[in-house]
């Protein structure tokens, strides 16, 4: 089977990642055990995630032309990422500062950096876009270049996903233009303006929706009525930093392997599994075999 095509538009970001006993409060400073620095940002993780799950990935977005930006394309060509249209601008890249405790969860502070400067899209970037079978967007570039993206994949007939992180407001034209949403709880409430996560809500916005609950599993849901709970798949978390991308990506490849999608949100949730045993983001990605491993346990 040839691998599907997906085409990520997104960022990229060198990733500062430090680690405590606890996250510290307010005001206050935690003495940390380590420190590590390793390539990241939604979208990069995303096309790394995608191709180490057997997707051709593509990667759309922009890198600054400091050293970290140096680092990031190399990651992402080591990971077999497509990066020919990868632009360059002059400055800093993005940077994320992490901080991840003993229990494996996280505080992000992200400095976008050369993400900001990702705007209008050539009519080549476009027509990658109609050539791919999946688009895959979040909300760490401009959301009027995540809704250019959208709308360049509804016109050459390539499905869209949509993972709505950052939490945000979305723009009406975006929505109709994204044929799956994927949302956390808090991404759910964000868009809907709901106290907690409204599904029906969610569906008059869009076709089909990813509701990710964490060690819960994740919940799918479509127009057509069908609405299911997945469980996850228990195993031992070090860091939930890049699980979301890992599964966001994962999802992608199998959509577009022509996979049921239920089927696609059980063997995504494998590999948002994998990805917490291990530490960081891009390096604890997982591979297909890691996957399917998972979920064939």
């Amino acid at each position: 089977m040839m691998a599907p095509r997906i085409v990520v538009a997104g960022s990229a970001n060198m990733d500062l990642v430090g680690i405590a006993e606890r996250l510290p409060l307010p005001g206050e400073t935690v003495l940390g055990d380590d420190f590590v620095m390793m390539p990241g940002g939604k979208g990069a993780n995303q096309a790394i995630a995608a191709s180490r799950a057997g997707g051709h990935a593509v990667f759309l977005g922009a890198i600054g032309s400091d050293s970290f930006g140096v680092t990031l394309n190399a990651r992402l060509n080591a990971a077999g990422v497509d990066t020919g249209h990868l632009r360059t601008a002059y400055g800093a890249s993005g940077v994320a500062v992490i901080m991840v405790d003993r229990a494996a969860e996280n505080s992000i502070l992200v400095a976008p950096g050369a993400n900001s400067m990702f705007t209008d899209l050539t009519g080549d970037e476009e027509r990658v876009i109609a050539g791919g079978d999946v688009l895959l967007c979040q909300l760490e570039i401009p959301i009027d270049t995540v809704a250019a993206a959208c709308k360049a994949a509804r016109a050459g007939g390539t499905r869209t996903i949509l993972n709505a992180a950052p939490a945000r407001e979305l723009p009406s034209d975006l929505l109709a233009d994204v044929d799956l949403l994927v949302v956390n709880e808090v991404e759910a409430q964000t868009i809907t303006g709901s106290e907690r996560p409204d599904m029906a809500a969610l569906l008059a916005l869009v076709p089909r929706v990813v509701l990710t609950l964490g060690g819960a599993g994740s919940r799918y849901a479509e127009r057509d009525g069908r609405d299911e709970t997945v469980p996850a798949f228990p195993v031992e978390a070090t860091d939930t930093t890049a699980a979301g991308d890992a599964f966001t990506a994962a999802l992608a490849v199998a959509w577009g392997e022509g996979r049921d999608l239920m089927e696609a949100v059980r063997w995504a949730n494998a590999a948002g599994a994998a990805c917490v045993r291990k530490l960081g983001a891009s390096n604890a990605l997982p591979t297909r075999d890691e996957i399917d491993e998972l979920y064939t346990s």
